[in-house]
Parts: structure tokens; C-alpha cells; sequence
């Protein structure tokens, strides 16, 4: 039974979608004034890890993810670059897709741009505001976060609570408001800004309306899951739960706020004033983007992680542990053509069956448990293990057990985002591992032969195009070299 943690209140929960074996799920993307960064991968990873393994329950998940490309920021930086905000916008959102795509982050139903659905945002604003939950000041619109008796309530204080804000990223707005508390819905053109046409008078929305509209657009008014980053909890998801349920006649906006843990560099919050900011594209250039995923998923994703080179050693080496399996298991059928062991080809052992039911029993319990990745990992390693421990004598394992040992891996790996190079081979990975295969049969009939320098020769050349041999008593397998 799955559970997972809402953040809304603030415990595990079983998990029932609205809707029988339907998800409908929506992730805040990033604002595309700059190239995403390693907090942005976190965040991506994680959430791409859960509609997976939702897929994997049955569910059909309707993801959407957005582009927040209209707001302070983008105006900000359009201005430095002396280009137009549309213009910026174009550049980064490609960039986004360039740099995410390394990282096997599959691409969401629906990708909406704030900008495309703006005549939408104006008629959520003018139905508050015929409600009485928004107010104008001179073309300026305001949420009244007072007219709003539950505001607070996923942050966890309530509008008498005078230290709420101690902690937040409250932005407070002078000389305009009512309350400090409440928040811009529409923004008055200033000079030199994008603007759009309105009722009130040219301007620009709010960020948060641009959320919850865009939510309400791809999904309606009731959505299962909402995510993001913890930094969101306050002001930005509290916001949208005001609005969207103030516009829907208080019917509940998600039943499940999930929200992932931040990325500190060598113990210290990442940010670029320390100077220790990371893009995407820049950690790319000095790990191999499986690495990344490898040790960002390896942390349950509420947790936070501490990037730092020594934690980048430790997922590599755990990696080369699962590659050194995995090469092992591709490999099974070539090798055994050239053992004759009768033992082999036997149905699979009790011990085996037991311990792969183990295996598959611990991962989904761990996924089943607020989709605990970084025990659904310890699940596999222990299958890793097992293999590693006892691949020196071949004739240890029957044949079946090698098959399912290998598709466990490999799908439960998916899951993960990892390994999909030996689930679904590209023709030019299936060409280079047939070339490696002939090569290791001249080089076993070498050894063989005692024409030790053409099987050294043989190795060394295997191993400048990417793969390390290893020799064990009966066989040689090669093994895919990761990038330090």
C-alpha cells in the first residue's frame, strides 16, 4: 500500500487519487531567466522518480510541468542582456530541455508558458474579485489573504500568528496593501515592462496566478499531487491554495503536497552569493549525467543533500558495483558457450527464488513508503552484492536465476531513471557490444593458445575505446569505465 508524505498535514498518508487509477499531477518548473542548476535537478529527478513509479502501479499520470517566462526576474535579466523577455525566455526553456535531457528526465504531458494563458489568469482574477477576494488599487489586484479564514494552513500558522513570517521568503509590499499578508494577482504596467491588455488597465500577472491557472487549465479544479522544491511551501504554494480554492468555492486544490529536500554545497546552502552555484550544464561537464542522477536519487527525496567531491566518489563507486553486474549478466550467454557445465542450465535454486522475492519484496515496500529511493537502492545493492560476491565461480548460479536477476535490475532500475542503456540499446551501443564480444572470443582462444601478447594487445585496445577486462578463472567479461 502506498503512503506517502503530505506536506499540507504534515503526516504519511494512504494514497488515493480522485480519480480510480488516474493521477493528475502538477510540478512548478523553473523561471527561465537563467540556466537551471543542480536544486532544479533535485527537483526534476525526484519528481520524475515518483510519476514513474506510479506508472509502475498501474496509474496513468497526467504530469504537467510549467514555465514560469513573465515575471520581476525575467524583466530583470532581459534588461542586462538588452534582449526582449520573449526573446530570453526562448533561450533558456531550450536550454532547460538540452540540459535535462542527459539526465533522462522524461518531458511532461503538458510543458504550459505562463505567457500563453494569460486571458485565462484575468478570468480567475475576475471572479475573485466579483467575490470579494480581491481588491484594485489604482490597476494594481490584490489577494486578501483576511477574507481567506484557512490562509496559512500548509505553511502551518495561521493570520494571528504575528511571528508567521520569521523564517519565510515573505516579500512585503509598501504603501499598497491592505494587509502585509496579501499578494499581487496583477501587476500595473511600468514603463519599459511586457504588458497585456486587461479590465484594470494594461499589466502583468502575479507569479502565483500563474500557477494555480495553469494547474486549473491542464488538470481542474481538484489535482492529486503538487509539487516542488520546501523553498516553495512559503509564500508561493500557500498563495495558490488561497486563490484556487477561494475561485473554486473552497473545493480542496490538492489532496497531496509532496516537496523535495534542498542541495547543499560541502554543508552550506547553495547560492550564488557563496559562490559555490552549480548549473546543470557546468556539473555535466565534470560528472557523467548517470553519476548525477545516481546520487541524486540515492537520497530519499525529502532529505537534503550534501553535494560535495566525496559524495560524487562514494555513488561512483556503488555505480561501478551495479555496471559490474549488469555487464556480467549480458555477458551470461556468451559465456556459457564456452563452459559445458550441465549445473548451469538446471531450473532456478530455492535460495535463488527466495532471495530475488526478497529483493522485489524490500524495493516496492521501500517505494511503497513515501517513495523511499534511497532504500528501494539499498534493496537492489543487496542483489548487487550477492552477484558480485560469487560471479568468480560461474557454475554457482543456474541460468534462470541470471535471467531474472538481470530483468529485476533492469526494471526496477527504469524506475529509478538508471540503467537504461542496457535495457534499450541504442543500435550503435548494440554494434559496439557485438564488436566487444567477437574481440573477447580471440582473445579467450589467445589465452588459450598461451599468445599472451595478442590477449594483452587485445585488452589494451578494449580499453581505449571505454571497457576494462576482467579475468576470472573459467571467463573474462568487459565492463563500461565511468568517467571520474
Amino acid at each position: 500500500m502506498l503512503k506517502v508524505y503530505n506536506t499540507l498535514t504534515k503526516k504519511k498518508e494512504k494514497f488515493k487519487p480522485i480519480e480510480d487509477k488516474i493521477v493528475k499531477m502538477y510540478v512548478c518548473g523553473p523561471t527561465v531567466y537563467d540556466y537551471c542548476h543542480i536544486g532544479h535537478a533535485r527537483s526534476l529527478i525526484s519528481f520524475d522518480t515518483i510519476r514513474r513509479y506510479l506508472e509502475f502501479k498501474g496509474y496513468k499520470v497526467i504530469y504537467v510541468q510549467n514555465f514560469t517566462d513573465i515575471d520581476d526576474k525575467m524583466i530583470n535579466r532581459a534588461k542586462e542582456e538588452n534582449v526582449a523577455v520573449h526573446e530570453l525566455a526562448e533561450k533558456f526553456i531550450d536550454a532547460y530541455f538540452e540540459d535535462t535531457h542527459p539526465l533522462n528526465i522524461r518531458k511532461a504531458v503538458y510543458h504550459p508558458r505562463a505567457t500563453a494563458i494569460i486571458p485565462d489568469m484575468i478570468d480567475v482574477i475576475n471572479v475573485l474579485l466579483e467575490k470579494g477576494y480581491a481588491y484594485n488599487i489604482d490597476g494594481n489586484i490584490y489577494f486578501d489573504t483576511t477574507k481567506y479564514d484557512e490562509y496559512g494552513k500548509l505553511a502551518g500558522f495561521t493570520l494571528k500568528d504575528d511571528n508567521y513570517s520569521k523564517g519565510t521568503m515573505c516579500k512585503i509590499y509598501i504603501g499598497e496593501k491592505r494587509h502585509k499578508k496579501d499578494f499581487a494577482l496583477w501587476k500595473k504596467k511600468k514603463e519599459g515592462e511586457p504588458s497585456w491588455k486587461s479590465p484594470w488597465g494594461e499589466g502583468r500577472p502575479g507569479w502565483h496566478i500563474e500557477c494555480s491557472t495553469m494547474c486549473m487549465k491542464y488538470l481542474g479544479e481538484n489535482i492529486d499531487i503538487h509539487g516542488g522544491g520546501q523553498d516553495l511551501i512559503f509564500p508561493h504554494h500557500q498563495n495558490e491554495i488561497a486563490q484556487s480554492e477561494a475561485y473554486s468555492g473552497k473545493k480542496p486544490f490538492v489532496k497531496y503536497w509532496l516537496h523535495n529536500g534542498f542541495v547543499n554545497i560541502d554543508s552550506e546552502k547553495m547560492s550564488k552569493s557563496l559562490g559555490n552555484f552549480i548549473t546543470i550544464r557546468d556539473a555535466l561537464k565534470k560528472y557523467p549525467p548517470e553519476l548525477l542522477r545516481f546520487l541524486l536519487v540515492s537520497v530519499h527525496y525529502r532529505n537534503p543533500i550534501n553535494f560535495n567531491e566525496d559524495q560524487v566518489r562514494v555513488a561512483k563507486r556503488t555505480l561501478d558495483k551495479f555496471y559490474l553486474t549488469l555487464d556480467f549478466l549480458n555477458q551470461y550467454q556468451n559465456i556459457i558457450t564456452n563452459i559445458n557445465d550441465k549445473e548451469i542450465v538446471l531450473p532456478i535454486k530455492k535460495e535463488e527464488k527466495e532471495l530475488l522475492d526478497k529483493i522485489e519484496k524490500d524495493f516496492i515496500i521501500a517505494m511503497d513508503n513515501d517513495f523511499n529511493t534511497h532504500n528501494a537502492m539499498i534493496a537492489l545493492l543487496e542483489l548487487v552484492k550477492f552477484i558480485n560476491k560469487n560471479m568468480a565461480n560461474i557454475t554457482f548460479f543456474s541460468k534462470e536465476f541470471i535471467g531474472k536477476a538481470n530483468k529485476l535490475i533492469l526494471d526496477f532500475g527504469e524506475i529509478l531513471g538508471l540503467f537504461l542503456t542496457y535495457k534499450y540499446p541504442t543500435k550503435e551501443d548494440k554494434k559496439i557490444f557485438e564488436l566487444l564480444s567477437i574481440l573477447m572470443e580471440i582473445r579467450y582462444q589467445a589465452r588459450n593458445e598461451k599468445n599472451y601478447k595478442l590477449a594483452d594487445k587485445i585488452r589494451d585496445k578494449i580499453k581505449e575505446i571505454g571497457f576494462i577486462i576482467k579475468d576470472f578463472k573459467n571467463f573474462s567479461i568487459f565492463q563500461k569505465i565511468l568517467e571520474n
